[in-house]
């Protein structure tokens, strides 16, 4: 059943949107998928013990002392009304404690397992004693809900005690009157008695379940808190699979902020339209914040537009199913994380039912075989099944980035996204990989990005974006016989890097040899 649970909510934050996990520890949301399951589990046994055993002893008591005289019920009828108003009144409480205990447990292992994820960053500033100390904070949290669920428990046993004993006194009190009176025998003073002593044992272990019962549904309540919450990005009812036949995109009238709506909100994309023509190269330029990666995003629908729509060969993409829509589209980001799998497991991720002799050609044309024949990991195996850590952290940079080049050259998607693709390659893979990616795009739509301005010169044509909006569009020659933007980025780079003859001769060449 908790596996089941944990399967379910697995899938359900698999479908949350890229602003859930922009806001979240990873940690914290993998916390709660495992221990709100268990805590589900815990609260449907403990509940039905409680009622089961509780159900049993009070009819059997009321049968049996009841038998001998009622009035030997007012005892018991009186400690329960005091009983369940106790109940009423710790019981909330203990719940919101438990709730505030679960978060700040989930926290705390969010904040150790961002460490860990981090940790080459950690000792890069030499901040262990920092990230300790940070996680102190958290486990401090967590230990001053316990402290406050340790303060209710105390109180609930003393009110309990004191309940009890009550309940003992009264009963013996109440027996020996009617057996004075000669209302009942000495066998009824004693079983009532039984009963009363045994109901004081009987109600430590219900107001322990209670306790240990609403501490679990207050932490089903603090996970379902996160594990429920609404999806940002859903496939309509009536939404149909994406079916690409040409490649044509179209930007219409797309507007977009970041977490924020309305007319006071800062754009990222302002008013935009664009169509990119069926087989199209285009690359986008602009400084840092422009829009480059937004547009590439509201692309693959990882957020859904504020304003105007996107259409693909004239379908609405809001209109057609996320999967289908994602299928036909092959990215390669400058920042490329890898599953902590073998090298053929993440390769064969762009093409799953692809074959070996498929995904080695796909090595070969990213320029990747020769380097994973060299692998192994610490478990002996080698090459195609060396395993690769956790986001790739075993192989350098340019190592991850070809396997995801591989992986894209794989899939042959009809729609390419290149975001600094061959940033972390050095020049002569980069040389060796131009190649292979132009084949690639052959027949393609391709939308890149590239701070490099020379190595997107070659597009059919370059789109220049500053503060969301559209400022220049053209091909190399024409932008730069403009002395616009994109005139002034290319002399800042050929300034700073080539020379400005140099990066003009560079340019020829790119646009010459595309």
């Amino acid at each position: 059943f908790p596996m089941r649970l944990r399967w379910n909510f697995h899938r359900m934050m698999l479908a949350q949107s890229m602003a859930f996990y922009q806001d979240e520890f990873a940690g914290r949301v993998a916390a709660k998928v495992m221990q709100t399951a268990l805590a589900v589990r815990d609260t449907i046994l403990i509940l039905t013990d409680i009622l089961v055993f509780v159900t049993i002893y009070f009819v059997t008591m009321i049968v049996v002392v009841g038998g001998f005289d009622s009035w030997l019920l007012l005892p018991f009828i009186g400690w329960l009304g005091c009983y369940l108003l106790s109940l009423w009144w710790f019981v909330p409480r203990l719940s919101k404690v438990s709730r505030s205990q679960a978060d700040a447990r989930s926290l705390m292992t969010g904040r150790i397992t961002d460490a860990y994820t981090n940790i080459a960053t950690v000792k890069l500033f030499s901040h262990a004693g920092r990230e300790a100390t940070h996680a102190r904070g958290a486990m401090q949290e967590f230990l001053h809900t316990v402290h406050a669920q340790m303060r209710l428990v105390s109180s609930i046993e003393v009110v309990n005690h004191t309940l009890s004993m009550g309940l003992i006194m009264s009963t013996a009190g109440v027996a020996l009157w009617l057996w004075t009176q000669g209302a009942v025998g000495v066998g009824a003073v004693a079983a009532a008695t039984a009963m009363a002593l045994r109901l004081n044992g009987m109600s430590h272990w219900i107001m322990w379940e209670m306790a240990s019962l609403f501490e679990h549904v207050g932490t089903v309540q603090d996970g379902i808190n996160t594990l429920a919450r609404p999806h940002q990005v859903v496939d309509r009812p009536d939404a149909q699979p994406l079916k690409v036949s040409r490649g044509e995109i179209r930007f219409e009238q797309l507007s977009f902020a970041y977490g924020a709506t309305g007319p006071q909100a800062r754009r990222v994309i302002d008013d935009m339209s664009l169509v990119i023509r069926p087989g199209e190269k285009i690359g986008l330029v602009g400084r840092s914040g422009a829009g480059k990666s937004t547009i590439v995003n509201l692309l693959l629908r990882f957020y859904d537009v504020e304003q105007g729509r996107i259409l693909i060969d004239g379908q609405d993409i809001a209109h057609v199913t996320q999967d289908s829509l994602r299928a036909q589209v092959g990215m390669v980001t400058q920042d490329t994380s890898l599953l902590h799998r073998s090298v053929r497991d993440n390769i064969l991720y762009g093409r799953p039912d692809a074959t070996d002799e498929d995904m080695i050609a796909a090595a070969r044309r990213a320029e990747a075989h020769d380097f994973i024949q060299t692998l192994t990991d610490p478990h002996g195996r080698t090459g195609y099944d060396a395993h690769v850590g956790e986001r790739g952290v075993k192989l350098s940079g340019g190592q991850r980035q070809r396997i995801a080049i591989a992986r894209v050259m794989l899939k042959d998607a009809p729609i390419l996204l290149l975001d600094e693709a061959t940033s972390a390659l050095d020049s002569e893979v980069e040389v060796a990989i131009q190649a292979s990616l132009y084949r690639l795009m052959e027949g393609k739509t391709v939308v890149a990005i590239a701070h490099r301005l020379s190595t997107i010169a070659a597009m059919d044509r370059l789109v220049v974006l500053d503060k969301g909006r559209i400022v220049e569009e053209g091909d190399h020659r024409s932008l730069m016989a403009q002395g616009g933007l994109y005139a002034r980025l290319w002399s800042h780079q050929s300034g700073g890097f080539l020379g400005e003859e140099a990066g003009d001769e560079v340019a020829d060449e790119v646009v010459q040899a595309a």
